[in-house]
């Protein structure tokens, strides 16, 4: 009987992704530009936090945002209405994530020339974009109190692979079964390395340390 070929296809998939993203990073390495990837889960508050934190930062360093989903531009024009920076839609055609060949072809529409700091909103999603690196420098996430100090757990990847977890929605902790030191554990259980920033977008509590700590990433890039 004559044997089958069996093709792994999606290792195959990830090994192409990781050898394109490690291009990129030291291609925006070498121009100075730092590109965080910040992904969640759908309402988590991933705009209203990035509108804030980019409003804060805005006159120290120049950034750009490009806003990732399978539709719609509603997310860069806010971005754009609410700052004035450089900010571009990005369509996956019906992908739940990006890979590094997709963040490049955003990069190209963007003035990396005049840029300090590229911001890629990724698909919300807890699951997909946790997958596929990006050529990120670093990898960010956002939690909102309402889904649980749980998350962790049921999401392992996305935790591992992110050296920033934002808690956000702190206003309404009062509200949830949501335990601050469980989150911390449950964090640290899959990445003791990550650093964990409690934040409300809404009010502004909290953002300061969060534009703080791009501000020493970025620095620290440079140097």
């Amino acid at each position: 009987m004559d044997t089958v070929r069996v093709i792994e296809i999606k290792k195959s998939v990830f090994a192409d992704n990781d050898r394109d993203a490690e291009a990129l990073r030291a291609e925006l390495r070498g121009k100075g530009v730092f590109l965080l990837n910040l992904m969640s889960s759908p309402g988590s508050g991933k705009t209203t936090t990035l509108i804030r934190t980019i409003n804060l930062l805005k006159d120290r360093i120049r950034i750009a945002v490009m806003e990732a989903d399978i539709d719609s531009d509603v997310d860069a024009v806010k971005i754009k209405e609410a700052t004035g920076i450089q900010s571009i839609q990005l369509h996956t055609g019906g992908m739940c994530h990006l890979d590094a060949e997709m963040t490049r072809q955003g990069l190209d529409a963007l003035d990396l020339a005049q840029t300090d700091l590229v911001i890629l909103e990724n698909v919300g999603n807890l699951v997909c974009p946790a997958e596929f690196d990006t050529g990120s420098t670093l990898n960010a996430m956002i939690l909102s109190v309402p889904e649980g100090d749980d998350k962790p757990l049921k999401y392992p990847l996305m935790f591992s692979v992110c050296d920033l977890v934002i808690i956000n929605k702190t206003d309404v902790m009062p509200y949830f079964d949501f335990s601050m030191e469980k989150c911390t554990r449950n964090v640290h259980m899959r990445n003791p390395s990550a650093t964990i920033l409690p934040i409300c977008a809404k009010t502004g509590e909290g953002v300061e340390a969060l534009s703080q700590w791009l501000l020493d990433k970025v620095a620290a890039q440079k140097a």
